[in-house]
């Protein structure tokens, strides 16, 4: 705890008066700081990091709060072992705060993005997370997002080759799949309940795997992990901006993704959830 006090006060440049250890997390540990001002931070550290590990999530974060139209974790400092991020007081999630966010997250996938992709490669949980730009969103689904994962669930025999083949049948088929072709949208790309912080005012982003992508990605993998009051955010995202015809039927194929990375990091029955997700998909 000295050691990352003293690294905070190297960053911020002011005195850390009190740590606390966070639960929570397994890629990363978690110390909340009390600083000098009366303000508080986050600190996450993680020992042997990748290189550029901490510096892709405050680039995504900072990317999301770019257009200032959602509540994105603050970077406050950021160096190859250690992100400082501004402390949220965490609180319960309300239908309230559900629906600000709902509304936040539409006007977040309608500010945009230049390209389907991002400008670096990232990380997504403790895998690398390749972002090269494409110019179609089926292109860059099929290979940054669905191949790559596959692969390396295979290479693992993580996933059963049966499974492999169901998965395969979707690539071919993508851009018939995909549904209206729509511009790339400034997505978090890992929105899963545990990258939201609720607080009495409002949910706020964290943990991104940010790019220019498809605003379904982001509901579809909020329904896959549940969010609280999940009918209440959609609904409030609806009345901000309409969603395509057949958004509902297309979740399975943009889930395929975070099912394959768990399948990759985790095996168990991620695998088979994945080629169940790819038939459903397939049959929409």
């Amino acid at each position: 705890m000295r050691g990352i006090a003293d690294r905070v006060e190297q960053l911020l440049g002011q005195a850390v008066v009190a740590t606390t250890p966070v639960a929570g997390g397994d890629i990363c540990t978690s110390t909340r700081v009390r600083l000098s001002d009366g303000g508080s931070a986050l600190v996450k550290t993680r020992a042997a990091a990748p290189v550029g590990f901490f510096e892709a999530e405050a680039r995504g974060l900072r990317w999301l709060a770019e257009p200032g139209v959602a509540p994105v974790a603050e970077v406050m400092a950021v160096d190859e072992d250690c992100l400082v991020l501004r402390w949220v007081e965490p609180a319960k999630p309300t239908a309230e705060t559900a629906t600000d966010l709902g509304r936040a997250l539409s006007r977040l996938h309608a500010s945009g993005a230049a390209m389907f992709g991002a400008e670096g490669d990232g990380f997504i949980g403790s895998l690398p997370l390749p972002n090269r730009t494409a110019p179609t969103w089926p292109e860059f689904y099929a290979t940054r997002r669905v191949l790559p994962y596959l692969k390396l669930a295979s290479d693992r025999e993580h996933i059963e080759p049966a499974d492999v083949r169901t998965v395969e049948s979707v690539i071919g088929k993508l851009t018939d799949l995909a549904g209206p072709e729509e511009p790339p949208a400034r997505i978090h790309g890992d929105l899963w309940s545990g990258n939201i912080v609720w607080s009495t005012d409002h949910g706020t982003l964290i943990d991104p795997a940010a790019h220019g992508g498809h605003r379904e990605t982001d509901l579809a993998m909020l329904a896959l992990f549940g969010v609280p009051h999940l009918q209440r955010l959609v609904d409030a995202y609806r009345d901000e901006t309409e969603l395509a015809d057949g958004w509902e039927e297309r979740q399975p194929l943009h889930q395929l993704f975070p099912l394959l990375v768990h399948a990759a990091m985790f095996g168990g029955h991620y695998g088979a959830k994945a080629a169940e997700a790819a038939e459903r998909a397939l049959h929409a």
